[in-house]
């Protein structure tokens, strides 16, 4: 099992239609040797828990920058209880008021990377945080 790459799902959820951020961040995921799915623009709470559940990865990486965080995060949250699939990290990035990254905390999204982040922050603290829980 250790020799099994990283897999994450970036995905866009909600009316959101800029992309560039998650595209970045996706490949230089993928760069750093992890697999990388990407979920493409205007996808549901439902979309994107069932391919986090369709696809068996190791994070969930949100990014939202239209406002949508409050209604959209703490869906997928909830269906990813559902599902049972507390063991996959979800951290989120965009554009999120600091007022509301302790609720979000508070619900399961366990980092939140703003504008501006080095994607080696990312790339780092998904290694670490995957190699702490999972292997």
């Amino acid at each position: 099992m250790k020799d099994r790459k990283i897999r994450v799902l970036v995905a866009k959820p909600g009316l959101d239609s800029h992309d560039r951020g998650a595209k970045v961040v996706a490949r230089a995921l993928r760069d750093a040797g992890m697999e990388v799915i990407y979920s493409g623009l205007r996808q549901t709470p439902e979309q994107i828990v069932e391919t986090v559940l369709q696809e068996d990865v190791d994070v969930l990486g949100l990014s939202i920058l239209s406002g949508a965080h409050m209604t959209l995060f703490p869906r997928i949250i909830e269906l990813m209880k559902q599902k049972e699939l507390s063991d996959v990290l979800v951290f989120a990035g965009g554009i999120i008021p600091e007022e509301d990254i302790p609720s979000l905390k508070k619900l399961g999204i366990k980092s939140i990377f703003g504008p501006g982040t080095k994607t080696e922050t990312i790339i780092d603290y998904v290694k670490r945080q995957v190699k702490t829980s999972r292997w």
